[in-house]
């Protein structure tokens, strides 16, 4: 009973804080509407009672579809949903131009400190994108990016292509801290370095930096 009552209050949460378009909240109907019928109106007002004993997570999944919330916020807890504003950096991870923005906000430039400039990246994407495109894809313009300007683009960030992936297909997103660390060059170095090895290879690879940080970590102690 405990889960059903926990879901209950989430979902009362994100009715509260995943509007429609037009900022008012979500009826039965509406997603009933939205969700071809996969949620009943019922099911919605049974669901927000706390009624339901098993919530099904194909219906779930298709509530987050319909109001675009992350699926996976039905498992955090309530208290961490209240502190922590997920609606911009769910908005980020929706859109290619988003990804893109999070990619410019976060990567700096190591010999001015700033953030890239869209000429800065087409000049180092040598060829494979223009400023123009740079911009249009930025700004959501062009919406479908070819493969050729996405791989220019993941190579120019030392990102995997699969981070530009639509979010259904589950790619594997990176955190703040792993865009922080890409924007160091030697990180990205490391990394393209690393990719043609085999798993043996790179659990070697592991071992060695862990033993670095255990020398470095002595060293500090001692």
């Amino acid at each position: 009973m405990a889960l059903v009552l926990r879901i209950a209050r989430k979902f009362e949460l994100f009715l509260d804080r995943y509007r429609r378009e037009d900022g008012g909240r979500w009826s039965g109907q509406d997603l009933a509407d939205a969700t071809g019928g996969v949620v009943t109106r019922s099911y919605v007002s049974t669901l927000r009672k706390g009624r339901i004993e098993n919530p099904g997570f194909e219906k779930l999944r298709a509530i987050a579809k319909a109001m675009n919330f992350p699926p996976e916020l039905w498992f955090e807890d309530v208290e961490d949903l209240r502190g922590r504003d997920t609606t911009v950096r769910d908005e980020e991870h929706r859109s290619i131009a988003g990804r893109v923005e999070r990619l410019f906000a976060t990567v700096r430039n190591e010999r001015t400190g700033e953030p890239y400039t869209s000429a800065e990246v087409a000049r180092m994407s040598l060829g494979d994108l223009t400023q123009e495109e740079v911009e249009g894809i930025r700004s959501g313009r062009i919406s479908n990016p070819t493969v050729a300007q996405v791989l220019a683009l993941s190579e120019v960030f030392g990102v995997d292509p699969s981070y530009f992936l639509d979010r259904g297909k589950k790619p594997p997103l990176l955190d703040e801290e792993a865009l922080r660390a890409l924007g160091d060059q030697r990180t990205r170095l490391l990394l393209h370095k690393s990719l043609g090895l085999s798993d043996g290879e790179k659990d070697m690879l592991i071992d060695m930096v862990e033993h670095l940080g255990q020398l470095r970590d002595a060293d500090e102690t001692a």
